[in-house]
């Protein structure tokens, strides 16, 4: 068979980004990580966490993104890691959250260890990456987003499952 037709032969890879989003920007960051994920040649499908989904199991793996609201995970993000726990137990699966409003390492630690204490209430699951990225403040129109560490990021997770 020639590569090109194997290649045919082969399903895409196909991965779930499921988020949590008050606002809209931890949807824009799960969209650009799906973006990033596609131009690698990935099928990616962007989900909101609170969506009813089917089979979780048909994917290759899961990115869950959500907000961090004092000091709990966006309540789409819970609620979709809680259900489909037994799934993501045996699949690669990727998390991000969104944080702190300011640049400060201090903001940045304390949001980490916010999201390390919410998946810790999920013993089953063991992400291969767990990140935070720094959130939008919608009363002053700061934004500390970094576009290129998420896209960063993104690619190590196509470089995952590709591995996979």
């Amino acid at each position: 068979m020639a590569a090109n037709d194997e290649a045919r032969a082969r399903p895409a890879m196909r991965v779930l980004i499921a988020y949590g989003s008050k606002l809209g920007s931890t949807r824009e960051v799960a969209e650009a990580v799906g973006s990033a994920l596609r131009d690698r040649g990935i099928d990616v499908e962007v989900r909101s966490g609170g969506d009813r989904m089917g089979d979780v199991g048909e994917h290759a793996g899961v990115i869950v993104g959500g907000a961090l609201y004092r000091g709990r995970l966006h309540r789409d993000a819970r609620r979709f890691l809680k259900r489909h726990r037994r799934e993501l137990r045996d699949m690669p699966v990727f998390v991000f959250a969104m944080g702190p409003r300011r640049r400060e390492h201090s903001a940045f630690q304390k949001a980490r260890d916010e999201l390390d204490r919410a998946l810790g209430r999920l013993p089953d699951l063991e992400p291969r990456s767990v990140t935070v990225f720094g959130g939008v403040d919608h009363a002053t129109g700061a934004d500390i987003r970094d576009w290129e560490a998420i896209k960063a990021w993104a690619d190590g997770i196509a470089e995952a499952m590709a591995e996979s």
